[in-house]
């Protein structure tokens, strides 16, 4: 087991039975590990919560994330792959953090662990609107906002684009000298990109469809780190309201389908898009091809402000419209948004995004469900279900630890495909300190800015510096 100081090892085994049952049948790794039950199931694997037994770190909660082999059956699947050569390389507070990689050689399956997060902001908002019936705190909404972005700025300055930011995707830590930090996860659709930039599209349609930027919905071939920002606006707007601000229904097919319904619910919102205000439309795929419901219907915008409840002169309202611009070059980015008056006016963000101002309540927040009767396998062979606390977690959870099945609210629609990286043999999975795409990672220091952020960058180290000046005192 790894210490969590960076030393994202490798543990192999040749055991191929990885249930929960008895010690003596458990591989050695994991007898490092005291398994709780499942907290999460998706399309690439189960997502297990346990604690650690070895001296010095016991009883610290870890997210294990077991991976579903390869379709093809030729062994670790290439989105494991993908997001451990991402994940051992970026380190930021406001990244969730890859402690342990752990295969078991004779059926080549994969486990990573990662420190555990109680909350995401699916859950929080989730609590608010079903549970709580009232908003969230203007202070919870800007700290966690202001963290989104920090980790998102660090990841843009590395060259990478997440490309699929949600709610559920935004983790928060619960107890602990961690409590309401924000974590960044889930890097199975992460890329890095290169200027000029390099078409992107053979890697399928990215970003669940409700926080799916205009210019991927009208076909774009070329994207950018904007497409994470359009995502961020859409998380900005279901915080301050508690609902996803573009509901659309999905079209599933393949390649990139039209997508005239999410279109039309942006539309609806924002405006018809127009040549004048982003003037690369017209190059795109289906605003040539379907002019008759794209170009010839014509759509009188309520305001984006009507919808959000915000006034339009407010700081607010501005950086969420800013977020939200439909050309991709004019949108925002994330160290501008940093820089945003919304950030420097009362209540100021801080780094414990759940604890609100003094005489305001504080919102107990469920933790994640856990199923203490599933083990490795996914059958039901674990012991008697165990007390789960929210003692011991003092980091960031799982990448992809979410669809657990006792959530009834309604979800984003799922099933993107993921596709293979090219080069895969080329890959490393023991070491090396190249990404996926070649490109020496940036550590500690500031990169070269890029065309699309030309002001100054934020330390993308851990300190968390950026803060406002006068924040730093408090919630820290």
């Amino acid at each position: 087991m790894g210490d969590g100081s960076g030393n994202r090892g490798v543990t192999h085994s040749n055991n191929n039975n990885n249930g929960g049952g008895g010690t003596s049948n458990k591989p050695e790794w994991l007898q490092q590990y005291d398994l709780i039950g499942k907290i999460g199931e998706g399309t690439y694997g189960l997502v297990f919560l346990a604690r650690t037994k070895t001296p010095g770190n016991r009883g610290k909660s870890i997210a294990i994330k077991k991976f579903k082999q390869s379709k093809d059956g030729d062994g670790v699947s290439p989105t494991a792959i993908r997001e451990i050569m991402l994940l051992r390389e970026i380190s930021h507070e406001n990244v969730v953090k890859l402690v342990n990689v752990h295969i078991n050689h004779a059926d080549m399956s994969l486990y990573l662990a990662f420190d555990y997060a109680e909350h995401d902001l699916y859950e929080i908002i989730r609590h608010h609107r079903d549970k709580v019936n009232h908003a969230i705190n203007q202070y919870t909404v800007k700290s966690l906002l202001w963290q989104l972005l920090n980790g998102l700025n660090y990841l843009h300055s590395n060259w990478i684009i997440h490309r699929d930011l949600k709610p559920s995707n935004i983790l928060v830590m619960g107890d602990g000298e961690e409590q309401g930090v924000v974590k960044i996860a889930d890097f199975g659709l992460a890329r890095i990109y290169q200027a000029p930039l390099k078409p992107l599209s053979e890697n399928g349609v990215v970003v669940t469809i409700w926080y799916r930027a205009p210019e991927l919905l009208l076909g774009a071939k070329h994207y950018t780190s904007a497409v994470d920002m359009w995502a961020v606006g859409c998380i900005f707007a279901e915080l301050l309201t508690l609902k996803p601000l573009f509901q659309g229904a999905e079209v599933k097919a393949t390649p990139n389908p039209f997508q005239l319904d999410q279109l039309d619910k942006i539309f609806k919102v924002l405006g018809h898009p127009t040549l004048e205000k982003w003037p690369t439309l017209a190059n795109l795929p289906h605003w040539q091809q379907d002019s008759q419901h794209i170009q010839g219907h014509k759509y009188d915008s309520h305001g984006l402000h009507s919808f959000v409840h915000l006034s339009p002169k407010s700081p607010a309202y501005d950086l969420l419209s800013k977020m939200l611009e439909y050309d991709p070059r004019k949108r925002i980015t994330a160290a501008q948004a940093l820089e945003h008056e919304y950030f420097r006016i009362e209540p100021l963000p801080g780094r414990n995004g759940l604890v609100p101002f003094q005489g305001e309540k504080v919102v107990n927040y469920p933790t994640r469900p856990v199923d203490t009767t599933t083990d490795f396998e996914g059958t039901t062979s674990l012991q008697p279900s165990q007390p789960v606390s929210s003692g011991n977690a003092v980091s960031g959870n799982m990448p992809g630890a979410h669809g657990v099945p006792s959530r009834n609210a309604t979800r984003p629609p799922m099933g993107m495909q993921r596709m293979p990286p090219q080069g895969m043999a080329g890959y490393n999975l023991a070491g090396g300190v190249m990404n996926p795409g070649g490109i020496p990672m940036q550590r500690g220091v500031n990169p070269q800015a890029h065309q699309q952020q030309q002001l100054r960058r934020k330390d993308p180290g851990m300190g968390m510096s950026g803060y406002p000046p006068q924040q730093k005192q408090r919630r820290m």
